[in-house]
């Protein structure tokens, strides 16, 4: 049984559309894909109308959230999209996507890159704006190589040149947050140590004794020792380990699939989880 706990469609900055995106997945051999757009749950529909049979779709969303001055990627499976408080978190995150989004454009323009909001605004198209679509943009404009670069400190990394804040959850909110709503946490590429600053270790063990039920440890952004040591750590703190692609289509090279969670880590997210249940494919037609 193979297992994708993190992926991104249009609905945030993936590039393929819900249904694409599913579909895809079933072509790579999965049977279980987690979609978890930034912020957002606006693919969901998309995406279960489009389910092939054979393969269940786990519906989430990834936060973002800050604490001590780092960005925190938390990532809420199996939650009640309805439920009142999260869901207005969830706005106003996405509501200072777009004037986050033209600080960076003007941050790039005052360092002499010739970007504007309108490429900008071409790439995200119906998509949440955010960082990786002004990533693109230096890419297609050549002045970095991929989007992986462009979030180094000298571009849009966090406190880089050209970076810009927006509303962003404390990550023990969101944990408080999701469980109200029925759902359950997973800490993203905890230590992503390429993509600026990460917390330490004793705010993972606060985040445990709060709530927080797991934490992703194979991804493509952590090398063997930290896999290894993330892996520890979740044995010491009682957290469930996962693996996971976070895809995003052609904006990455990382493939569907090429990390996955252990079936039991799974079965486990789904025994904790009350907000919604993950939806299995029906044989769904390909939205084009």
């Amino acid at each position: 049984m193979r297992i994708d706990l993190h992926t991104h469609s249009t609905a945030s900055d993936g590039t393929d559309t819900p249904a694409r995106l599913v579909a895809n997945a079933a072509a790579a051999g999965l049977d279980v894909v987690a979609l978890t757009d930034h912020d957002t749950v606006g693919g969901h529909a998309e995406a279960v109308a489009a389910l092939p049979e054979g393969l269940t779709l786990v519906t989430g969303a990834e936060l973002s959230c800050r604490v001590d001055g780092i960005g925190v990627h938390m990532l809420a499976y199996l939650f009640d999209p309805a439920e009142p408080e999260l869901a207005r978190e969830r706005e106003l995150v996405r509501d200072d996507r777009v004037p986050r989004a033209k600080a960076m454009v003007r941050k790039l323009q005052e360092l002499g890159v010739p970007v504007t909001w309108e490429q900008v605004a071409r790439i995200a198209g119906d998509g949440s704006v955010g960082r990786p679509h002004v990533a693109t943009a230096l890419v297609e404009l050549g002045v970095v190589g991929s989007v992986s670069d462009a979030f180094a400190p000298a571009w849009l990394g966090d406190g880089g040149r050209a970076y810009a804040g927006k509303h962003e959850l404390d990550p023990f909110d969101a944990v408080r947050l999701v469980k109200a709503a029925g759902g359950v946490t997973v800490f993203a590429h905890p230590m992503a140590v390429k993509r600026g600053r990460v917390v330490p270790e004793a705010v993972i063990a606060g985040l445990a004794e709060a709530g927080l039920d797991g934490i992703e440890v194979d991804h493509m952004d952590h090398d063997e020792p930290a896999r290894a040591r993330l892996r520890a750590l979740a044995a010491e703190l009682d957290l469930l380990p996962t693996g996971s692609s976070d895809y995003h289509g052609t904006r990455k090279t990382v493939r569907l699939g090429e990390y996955t969670t252990d079936p039991e880590i799974y079965g486990e997210i789904t025994r904790r989880a009350t907000g919604a249940f993950p939806v299995p494919g029906a044989g769904g037609a390909l939205q084009a």
